[in-house]
């Protein structure tokens, strides 16, 4: 089992210190490391490949008011509108406030922004009463993504490390106290958050960094179901690390699934960007052609993500379809073509001409709304740990997402956090000495089919049981697998060395587990999760919050 060692033990992994670290590297991560590098040293972990996160996946855009007719009030109802009343409002003023001076500041960084007559063009997305999306024809994340790691790359005071999956989070019960071998840590709130251990991918050796403070800017938990737009790394590594730190995670029941994923059964990730439908795309049902949306709402296509997500899921459920037809084929080809010029050469590469086909469409998981509970600084409950971006909860999605918020969020909350750090610098403690990774008393794994079996099990049953639509007996029956693979994962967490698939299981399992408890607490229905026991909305709207 992994113990910490003892005080005159020798450290074969020596401790890393720096100023501060970022785990992570998209678009919350890299904002952040850029303002505090004008007078820090940073460090930034990158799972994979810098580029290897959700941002760059993002295709529909960034919100901001920048039109003449549109108003940050119309901005705020409408993601109020969206987030179901559970929004915190300072929240979403204090975001969509600040978005014109984000779009600024990517655009002074070389994000060629598409502009029309001289202005910026701006595109409509489901929930939004005015074009207010700023993008980089339909492959805006990557666009960012590209312009931020080309700064911090060029910055001296940012080093970037790729290939680093996170552990766990050094806290208090880390310190090197002299503490005999075998001793375990303090169970509960782990207080004061001093850095993290990391498994080099390449080595396979874990490292301990340390900082005078942490942000967390990893992702969110997109694979624990088993149909989901989001990249592989997204594995909920920073909402379990926290929980098990000790700080407290909210709302972690709003799991968005996007409506418009492109069916194909060998590739199972294609987002069909919401704008397609906010520049007029019709969903249809293959049987007949009808425009099927006009029933659910009077919104239609451009009604939020959740009603258009249950709408087709229920069509799918009712007719027993595989998928229905997004259809933008009734515009003009060259408008097409310009519009969404990536997603028209990936569906032509699997035989798909959107400009005179529609396109077979299914829901998948897209978004965690919940995360960990942080304030307008990204402060979580830990002193010296920080959330930012889709592992947080701010308050800004409430119950569901509205469309390109959340790139706003991750620009907002980042650049919050830096300055944050920065004018509280001097309060900030030097890291104490802790204890190095030990792994003297495991072993390499030979059971590696284990985690496989796991983790595809896991997916599965999150999907069928957590998904869409929801009922009590789904939940206890998800509830009830989730402890039988705990337990294992445990054990086997326990025994053998680590590896990137133990450590992203353990993460995936942690998540899971914190999705279904607060499911089961939420005795209504409200934006992305709806219960058919519960259909009922409660007039008051109340936060889930979960205490480790």
């Amino acid at each position: 089992m992994t113990t910490p060692p003892r005080a005159d033990q020798k450290r074969a992994n020596p401790v890393n210190e720096h100023d501060v670290l970022i785990i992570g590297s998209g678009a919350a991560g890299l904002t952040a490391a850029l303002v505090l590098a004008e007078q820090l040293k940073v460090l930034v972990l990158a799972k994979g490949p810098l580029d290897g996160g959700s941002t760059a996946w993002a295709q529909g855009g960034i919100a901001a008011v920048l039109d003449e007719g549109d108003t940050f009030e119309d901005h705020v109802r409408d993601t109020m509108i969206a987030g179901a009343g559970l929004n915190r409002r300072e929240t979403v003023e204090f975001v969509i406030e600040h978005a014109p001076q984000a779009i600024s500041r990517l655009a002074s960084l070389g994000v060629p922004f598409n502009e029309e007559s001289g202005a910026l063009h701006l595109t409509r997305e489901g929930g939004h009463s005015h074009r207010r999306i700023v993008h980089v024809d339909d492959a805006t994340g990557y666009a960012v993504q590209e312009a931020l790691i080309r700064a911090a790359r060029a910055h001296p005071n940012i080093t970037l490390r790729p290939e680093m999956v996170a552990v766990d989070l050094v806290t208090d019960r880390h310190r090197d106290r002299g503490h005999e071998a075998g001793e375990k840590p303090r169970s509960g709130r782990g207080g004061q958050v001093w850095g993290v251990y990391a498994l080099d991918a390449q080595t396979g050796k874990v490292e301990c960094f340390t900082g005078r403070a942490t942000i967390l800017a990893t992702g969110g938990a997109g694979r624990t179901y088993l149909f989901s737009t989001a990249p592989r790394g997204a594995t909920g590594d920073g909402i379990a690390m926290a929980w098990r730190a000790g700080a407290r995670v909210s709302n972690m029941e709003f799991m968005q699934f996007h409506p418009t994923c492109l069916y194909n059964l060998d590739v199972k990730n294609l987002l069909i960007t919401e704008a397609v439908r906010g520049e007029g795309g019709h969903l249809l049902l293959p049987t007949n052609g009808e425009r099927f949306m006009l029933r659910f709402d009077p919104r239609a296509e451009l009604a939020p993500r959740d009603i258009v997500a249950r709408a087709i899921d229920h069509e799918i459920k009712r007719l027993g379809l595989d998928y229905v037809h997004l259809d933008i084929s009734h515009k003009d080809p060259e408008f097409v073509r310009t519009h969404f010029p990536n997603i028209h050469e990936r569906l032509l590469a699997l035989g798909i001409d959107m400009t005179c086909q529609p396109i077979p469409v299914v829901p998948a998981q897209h978004y965690t709304c919940g995360g960990v509970l942080i304030d307008l600084a990204g402060r979580t409950d830990l002193p010296g740990l920080y959330a930012i971006g889709e592992c947080s909860e701010s308050g800004l999605h409430g119950a569901n997402r509205l469309a390109s918020n959340s790139l706003l969020e991750c620009f907002v909350f980042g650049d919050a956090a830096a300055r944050d750090i920065l004018a509280r610098w001097d309060q900030f403690d030097a890291a104490p000495p802790v204890r190095p990774w030990d792994e003297s008393r495991v072993a390499d794994s030979d059971e590696e089919v284990v985690i496989k079996q796991n983790w595809t099990e896991l997916r599965r049953f999150m999907w069928n049981y957590v998904g869409i639509v929801r009922t009590n007996k789904r939940l206890e029956r998800a509830a009830h697998r989730i402890k039988l693979l705990k337990n294992e994962v445990n054990e086997y967490y326990g025994n053998f060395r680590v590896t990137a698939d133990l450590i992203e299981l353990r993460n995936l399992l942690q998540t899971a587990e914190l999705i279904v408890k607060s499911a089961r607490a939420r005795r209504e229905s409200r934006g992305l999760h709806y219960n058919q026991d519960y259909p009922a909305t409660h007039p008051a709207a109340r936060d889930t919050v979960l205490v480790p």
